[in-house]
Protein backbone atom coordinates (compact mmCIF):
# COMPACT_ATOMS: atom_id res chain seq x y z
CA UNK A 1 0.00 0.00 0.00
CA UNK A 2 1.24 3.63 -0.99
CA UNK A 3 0.27 6.39 0.76
CA UNK A 4 0.38 9.73 -1.51
CA UNK A 5 -0.17 13.61 0.59
CA UNK A 6 -0.66 16.64 -1.61
CA UNK A 7 0.37 19.93 -0.01
CA UNK A 8 1.11 23.38 -0.67
CA UNK A 9 -2.11 24.60 -2.94
CA UNK A 10 -3.42 27.54 -2.42
CA UNK A 11 -4.57 30.98 -4.35
CA UNK A 12 -2.19 32.90 -5.99
CA UNK A 13 -2.24 35.91 -8.71
CA UNK A 14 -1.60 35.66 -12.31
CA UNK A 15 1.97 35.47 -12.87
CA UNK A 16 2.84 33.95 -9.46
CA UNK A 17 4.85 30.89 -9.05
CA UNK A 18 3.59 28.13 -6.28
CA UNK A 19 5.16 24.41 -5.23
CA UNK A 20 3.15 21.92 -4.53
CA UNK A 21 4.80 19.30 -2.68
CA UNK A 22 3.61 14.99 -2.74
CA UNK A 23 4.48 12.99 0.44
CA UNK A 24 4.93 9.47 -0.59
CA UNK A 25 5.05 6.50 1.98
CA UNK A 26 4.27 3.01 1.89
CA UNK A 27 5.66 -0.03 -0.25
CA UNK A 28 7.26 1.44 -3.26
CA UNK A 29 8.83 -0.10 -5.63
CA UNK A 30 12.55 -0.09 -6.32
CA UNK A 31 11.65 1.24 -9.91
CA UNK A 32 8.50 4.04 -10.04
CA UNK A 33 7.58 7.20 -11.44
CA UNK A 34 5.57 9.72 -9.83
CA UNK A 35 3.03 11.58 -11.95
CA UNK A 36 1.33 14.91 -11.82
CA UNK A 37 -2.13 15.22 -13.11
CA UNK A 38 -4.71 17.89 -13.18
CA UNK A 39 -8.61 18.61 -13.24
CA UNK A 40 -10.68 21.62 -13.78
CA UNK A 41 -14.00 21.72 -12.90
CA UNK A 42 -16.11 20.30 -15.95
CA UNK A 43 -13.02 19.28 -17.82
CA UNK A 44 -11.21 16.12 -17.64
CA UNK A 45 -8.01 15.29 -15.68
CA UNK A 46 -4.98 16.41 -17.45
CA UNK A 47 -1.58 14.63 -17.68
CA UNK A 48 1.27 17.72 -15.83
CA UNK A 49 3.92 15.68 -16.25
CA UNK A 50 6.49 12.90 -14.72
CA UNK A 51 9.44 11.82 -12.70
CA UNK A 52 10.87 8.42 -12.93
CA UNK A 53 11.86 8.28 -9.33
CA UNK A 54 15.21 6.34 -9.30
CA UNK A 55 17.03 8.16 -11.98
CA UNK A 56 15.16 11.76 -11.83
CA UNK A 57 14.09 11.65 -15.70
CA UNK A 58 11.19 13.85 -16.34
CA UNK A 59 8.23 13.92 -18.79
CA UNK A 60 6.23 16.38 -19.86
CA UNK A 61 3.73 16.73 -22.63
CA UNK A 62 4.41 19.81 -24.43
CA UNK A 63 1.44 21.51 -23.39
CA UNK A 64 3.05 21.63 -20.28
CA UNK A 65 6.68 22.45 -20.97
CA UNK A 66 8.56 25.86 -20.09
CA UNK A 67 6.18 26.68 -16.71
CA UNK A 68 5.91 23.38 -14.39
CA UNK A 69 9.03 21.58 -13.24
CA UNK A 70 8.97 17.91 -11.32
CA UNK A 71 11.61 17.10 -9.09
CA UNK A 72 12.23 14.84 -6.09
CA UNK A 73 13.91 14.58 -2.53
CA UNK A 74 14.91 11.12 -1.58
CA UNK A 75 15.70 12.02 1.49
CA UNK A 76 12.17 13.61 2.25
CA UNK A 77 10.38 10.64 -0.14
CA UNK A 78 8.40 13.59 -1.25
CA UNK A 79 7.87 15.43 -5.27
CA UNK A 80 7.78 18.56 -5.80
CA UNK A 81 5.88 20.39 -8.62
CA UNK A 82 7.28 23.80 -9.25
CA UNK A 83 4.66 26.21 -11.73
CA UNK A 84 5.57 28.98 -12.53
CA UNK A 85 4.34 32.30 -14.75
CA UNK A 86 0.67 30.85 -13.74
CA UNK A 87 -2.27 31.66 -15.34
CA UNK A 88 -5.92 31.50 -14.47
CA UNK A 89 -6.56 28.91 -16.22
CA UNK A 90 -4.18 26.84 -14.92
CA UNK A 91 -6.97 26.84 -11.80
CA UNK A 92 -7.64 22.85 -11.07
CA UNK A 93 -7.35 20.38 -8.22
CA UNK A 94 -3.77 19.07 -8.70
CA UNK A 95 -2.73 15.16 -8.10
CA UNK A 96 -0.06 12.90 -7.63
CA UNK A 97 -0.14 9.39 -8.34
CA UNK A 98 2.37 7.02 -8.45
CA UNK A 99 3.40 4.21 -11.21
CA UNK A 100 5.11 1.42 -9.25
CA UNK A 101 5.79 -0.85 -12.15
CA UNK A 102 6.90 1.90 -15.05
CA UNK A 103 5.27 -0.90 -17.89
CA UNK A 104 5.28 2.65 -20.26
CA UNK A 105 7.19 5.86 -20.57
CA UNK A 106 5.16 8.12 -20.11
CA UNK A 107 3.62 5.74 -17.46
CA UNK A 108 -0.06 4.97 -18.99
CA UNK A 109 -1.52 3.74 -16.39
CA UNK A 110 -1.17 4.36 -12.14
CA UNK A 111 -1.70 2.74 -8.98
CA UNK A 112 -2.40 4.94 -6.19
CA UNK A 113 -3.44 7.95 -6.18
CA UNK A 114 -3.68 11.35 -3.81
CA UNK A 115 -6.43 13.23 -2.44
CA UNK A 116 -5.82 16.42 -4.46
CA UNK A 117 -5.04 20.50 -3.51
CA UNK A 118 -6.62 23.04 -5.09
CA UNK A 119 -4.64 25.90 -7.11
CA UNK A 120 -6.39 28.70 -7.68
CA UNK A 121 -5.28 31.41 -10.17
CA UNK A 122 -6.90 35.00 -10.37
CA UNK A 123 -6.32 37.33 -13.12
Amino acid sequence: QVQLVESGGGLVQAGGSLTLSCAVSGRTSSNYAMGWWRQAPGKEREFVGVIRWSAGTTYYPDSMKGRFTISRDNAKNTVYLQMNSLKPEDTAVYYCAADLIVSAWPPIRYDYWGQGTQVTVSS
